[in-house]
């Protein structure tokens, strides 16, 4: 069961959603929200709690009436449609499987609803478990598979229904750490087989890196950046997308225009220069350095002067905090890159790689 051919554009636009007044006032979870999504595309809304995402997520399905704005699929508005007669896919949190009922009627379970013909669910279903590779597992009960197998069981359920979207709300955060790596990496590689069009939910910055073709950051109810993973933690939109989508150092600088399409940035006396970056701000600035982005060296010679106030040892990689010009500058390397260690109190010098420097305005406060 090949969705790719069939995959269809999702469109939001002017999304809005308010909640009933809380203490004599409305809680504004949507507001003005617009994202399109290419047929196909696997794309993230990623944010803290509260932020709107889900929100956004049950107003595509129907669970929720929108305020304001349109939802279009394929170029059909649906927004006025009943849940049933949207053709949108959900994945719940816990992926709502009937532990008593098997992996063919948990995911027949829609049909049965819908008094199917018998062929029609046994045809839709064997070729629903076949996309997900669980072929010949239809007499096993849920409590029998892995966590990665039931997710597929889950995403099963809603193919059978034929979906133009799919939506995942969160699918991942009851696994363990180890079982969630690997059931991520299934369920990429699901979409990616399926073609399907796909919005997921998370606050799990690994979990939309990993899985996305674009990510977008969402805060207070609208969209702070949209782009690819690289794109969002190399050169973040603001101060807020850089320390939520990984660390980032923010650190006063002053850049000036160069001759030669370069730009010369000032960051704690040191001086370095990169090509320019259209768009980016000139004069006082903040620079935002990624701790893996700054060489550690021993004291003397160019760079940035400073002392090692802690030092955090993670197994794969060690982390320094580095007093410098007044600063404190998170610095990361492989565990095993140095031979010999490095102590609480030496003095270093700190090497920003000048082509991973980011540019934003400041500010307030």
């Amino acid at each position: 069961m090949m969705v790719g051919s069939t995959a269809k554009a999702l469109r939001i636009a002017g999304l809005s959603k308010a909640y009933a007044p809380a203490r004599g006032r409305a809680v504004q979870a949507v507001r003005d929200f617009a994202l399109e999504l290419a047929p196909g595309e696997f794309v993230t809304l990623l944010g803290p709690s509260g932020c709107g995402k889900t929100t956004v997520l049950r107003c595509l399905a129907g669970l929720e009436d929108l305020d304001a704005g349109e939802i279009s699929i394929g170029g059909a508005r649906i927004e006025a449609l009943a849940p049933h007669r949207r053709r949108i896919g959900l994945v719940f949190q816990s992926y709502a499987l009937f532990p008593h009922l098997s992996v063919f009627e948990n995911a027949a379970y829609s049909l049965r609803l819908r008094r199917a013909p018998e062929a029609e669910v046994c045809g839709a279903v064997d070729a629903a478990l076949a996309a997900v590779d669980l072929a010949g597992l239809g007499a096993r009960m849920p409590g029998e598979l892995s966590g990665g197998q039931q997710q597929r069981v889950a995403v099963a359920r809603q193919l059978v229904m034929k979906p133009d979207l799919l939506l995942f709300d969160e699918p991942l955060s009851n696994l363990d750490a180890r079982l969630r790596v690997q059931v991520r990496a299934e369920l990429r590689r699901l979409q990616r087989a399926l073609g399907i069009t796909a919005l997921y939910v998370t606050h799990d910055q690994d979990e939309a890196m990993s899985l996305s073709d674009r990510i977008a950051v969402m805060r207070a109810g609208r969209i702070e950046q949209v782009g690819t993973p690289r794109e969002v933690y190399a050169r973040p939109a603001s101060l807020f997308v850089a320390g939520f989508v990984g660390k980032a150092n923010a650190l006063p600088a002053h850049a000036a225009a160069c001759p030669g399409g370069t730009t010369a940035i000032s960051i704690l006396g040191h001086a370095a220069r990169r090509a320019t970056i259209a768009g980016e701000p000139a004069g006082a600035c903040i620079a935002l350095l990624r701790p893996e982005a700054i060489h550690l060296a021993g004291p003397g010679g160019d760079g940035i002067d400073g002392a090692i106030e802690e030092i955090e040892y993670l197994g794969d990689r060690i982390e320094y905090r580095v007093r410098a010009g007044g600063a404190l500058v998170a610095v990361v390397e492989p565990a095993l890159l140095r031979a010999v260690a490095l102590a609480e109190g030496a003095r270093v010098r700190l090497a920003p790689v000048a082509e991973a420097i980011h540019l934003l305005p400041p500010e307030p406060g």
